[in-house]
């Protein structure tokens, strides 16, 4: 049984300090940095050079890297395989992948079966929903998703209003499916829904439990990056976390917030993140 998101209350009061206030003590303690990946390790659709050689120097100073994200089962498996992270969780917490001397692993909350025949059932209501917003569709990655269902806002189109945004992620949150409750929630590119109990707090900390073999997690020696209001459980859970630059616009709307940001946005602003770390490892 996972312990229930406790919220970060000193955190949720006020807005984020810059990213050089971070002591170098609390730096020097990370040893899991958890990360969104979309706006957060990439920017406006493309991976930075500067994130890959991040991502590289931080496994060289031991810092396990895991991309925890919106993202489709078929672009965490190649991230999985390809990136030097030490594991993906993906489609915000359905299942985690992993590749080690031992071969590739996935692990998934439910059944993949199961998933899969939820998701038809939310890609019937979906679709006849969407019929009152004839600008917006599904994602063009829909067709490599295990569990959610992924609504393009922003993602090689122009952006979807805010207002439409938010009474489309309304619409969708009243909705339930075979007796279970629609889960949704919105990121930089997509209106995500699923149904299920699972996040990416709760599944990050599955896994890190398993990494660890440790019933209470070391804290301290964990944290997360993000761009979106996605991320928000995150940065509930953790007492130190991380916002990109990029964030800004949505902090309004966060009830709790990131505890520092970068200067840049994106991967760049990750990059940023990355050298403090590394530099205060060495």
């Amino acid at each position: 049984m996972l312990s229930p998101v406790t919220s970060n209350t000193s955190q949720s009061l006020k807005n984020p300090q810059p990213l050089t206030a971070v002591p170098t003590e609390a730096l020097k303690r990370i040893q899991w940095l958890l990360t969104d990946v979309d706006d957060t390790l990439t920017w406006q659709g493309t991976l930075p050079a500067q994130t890959l050689e991040a991502l590289t120097q931080l496994k060289e100073v031991g810092v396990h890297v895991i991309a925890v994200t919106g993202a489709c089962a078929g672009w965490c498996d190649q991230i999985a395989k390809l990136w030097p992270v030490h594991s993906v969780i993906g489609e915000n917490g359905a299942f985690f992948m992993q590749k080690d001397f031992n071969g590739f692993h996935t692990q998934s909350v439910l059944p993949i079966a199961t998933m899969k025949h939820q998701q038809t059932l939310l890609m019937e209501a979906l679709s006849e929903l969407l019929r009152d917003y004839p600008d917006t569709d599904f994602a063009s990655d829909q067709a490599f998703r295990y569990c959610d269902v992924a609504i393009n806002i922003g993602q090689d189109r122009s952006a979807v209003d805010r207002d439409t945004c938010q009474e489309l992620l309304a619409r969708i949150q009243q909705l339930s499916i075979a007796g279970h409750k629609v889960k949704a929630t919105q990121s930089s590119i997509h209106i995500n829904v699923w149904i299920g109990e699972h996040s990416k707090q709760a599944t990050s900390e599955l896994l890190l439990r398993q990494q660890l073999s440790q019933k209470s997690l070391p804290l301290e020696h964990i944290t997360y990056i993000g761009d979106s209001l996605n991320d928000e459980s995150m940065f509930s859970w953790l007492p130190m976390t991380f916002g990109v630059s990029n964030i800004t616009r949505w902090l309004p709307q966060l009830s709790t917030k990131p505890s520092y940001i970068t200067d840049s946005s994106g991967g760049y602003g990750f990059s940023e993140l990355a050298a403090s770390i590394i530099q205060a490892k060495q």
